[in-house]
């Protein structure tokens, strides 16, 4: 199967929804499928910018269907700093990328992707879409995060130029399907996650095993480690982190690591230093990711949005407890085993509580380390391609049953 991906910024290695799908990619190249991107960026360019590639996970092909990068007026600057751009709607170029492909799928919902959209329509290819950006994400960015009428007109938007126009949209979580179908998307919802590569769920097993072998070292630690990955952006909340060790019991014993680079580096720079141990912060490939989360002792998920978080789950498949903020509009809560993994969201007080309680016991933390990595295995990224696969081919043929 000719399977191209929609995605203005595919290459990106500091955004959820692109390593997705460089994964997805990947896997499916792996199944025999031909895959292309239809973006504007290649590994090349973030290379030039330092960005480090998670091993296993970029797919660079000189096939690609290369746009040019869209300069957006006042905001991108902004856009730089969370490493995503808009692609240059070239009409042509975006019906030679379709053209090639058996079926297209949309990733984010956007000018090519209106574009790709309205030509598969135009001569009746199949084309499916996945809803992975809430529009609070974006708001976020710009302070209108939680201003309810603004996220709604986004949400409006999205319904009206790509997801009412497909038959199935692919969604990285049961939360996010009920959130869209409440605003009158009438597609067929595919709840299919994002997945996780199997590297995290073996070393969560070795983990598991050097534990039963006694590997680990007994004595008392003078120092714990607490870590969060994702972007350093507003939404996801590392301040909440920050600002909540200080209530902590353990504070002058607490040492933060944060995996991911973004626009309020300097300000959580700032804000940290007046903790006893200031955060660390790393923008690493995925195997030292998995060293970092594998020394660590309990894992916090802050953000108030997200449709998913593949990083939580990255987290717990190794054999980490984590601690999550329980936002209304996360999909993330649904991780949680029970409430002490839970705490309230923007609440740095509550956040410390849930942390105490955590070092407190560190004999119950060690028992559910080794249920929340069983519970990854239901995430796997082999699992999520199939049930991707399965969506598609229910689009071919859909597309085959409607009259010419």
């Amino acid at each position: 199967m000719k399977i191209l991906f929609v995605i203005d910024s595919f290459y990106t290695t500091n955004n959820g929804t692109s390593i997705s799908a460089q994964r997805f990619a990947a896997e499916l190249r792996r199944r025999g499928h031909e895959v292309k991107a239809l973006c504007w960026d290649s590994p090349e360019v973030y290379e030039k910018e330092g960005q480090v590639q998670h091993s296993g996970s970029l797919v660079a092909t000189e096939e690609d269907f290369t746009l040019s990068k869209f300069h957006t007026p006042i905001f991108q600057g902004l856009m730089d700093k969370h490493d995503f751009s808009f692609a240059t709607v070239e009409t042509e170029n975006v019906h030679q990328a379709c053209d090639w492909a058996d079926i297209v799928h949309i990733y984010v919902p956007f000018g090519i992707s209106i574009e790709a959209i309205t030509y598969c329509h135009k001569v009746g290819k199949p084309v499916t879409a996945a809803f992975h950006i809430q529009p609070e994400n974006m708001t976020s960015s710009v302070g209108m995060g939680k201003v309810e009428w603004f996220n709604e007109l986004f949400y409006k938007a999205f319904r009206v130029g790509i997801y009412n126009r497909v038959r199935h949209v692919h969604v990285p979580s049961a939360f996010m399907g009920k959130m869209i179908e409440e605003r009158g998307y009438n597609a067929k919802i595919h709840v299919i996650s994002n997945g996780i590569q199997d590297e995290f769920m073996v070393a969560g097993k070795r983990k598991a095993l050097a534990r039963e072998q006694g590997a680990e070292p007994q004595a008392p630690k003078e120092q714990f480690k607490i870590m969060m990955t994702g972007r350093l952006s507003q939404e996801k909340r590392q301040d909440v982190i920050i600002n909540a060790v200080p209530f902590s019991k353990y504070a002058d014993r607490i040492q933060l690591v944060f995996a991911g680079r973004g626009p309020e580096y300097n300000r959580y720079v700032e804000l940290g230093k007046a903790l006893p141990n200031p955060p660390q912060f790393i923008y690493v490939g995925r195997d030292e990711l998995i060293d970092n989360l594998l020394s660590t002792d309990l894992y916090i998920h802050a953000s108030d949005m997200e449709s998913e978080a593949i990083s939580c789950i990255e987290a717990f498949a190794t054999g980490l407890v984590p601690v999550i903020a329980n936002s209304e509009v996360s999909a993330t809560p649904q991780f949680a085993l029970d409430g002490r993994s839970l705490f309230l969201p923007g609440n740095p007080r509550d956040l410390a509580r849930a942390i105490d309680y955590w070092l407190d016991h560190p004999n119950e933390r060690a028992y559910m380390e080794e249920l929340y990595r069983k519970s990854a295995k239901r995430y796997s990224l082999a699992n999520s391609v199939t049930l991707f696969e399965q969506m598609l081919a229910e689009e071919i043929e859909d597309c085959k049953q409607q009259p010419a």
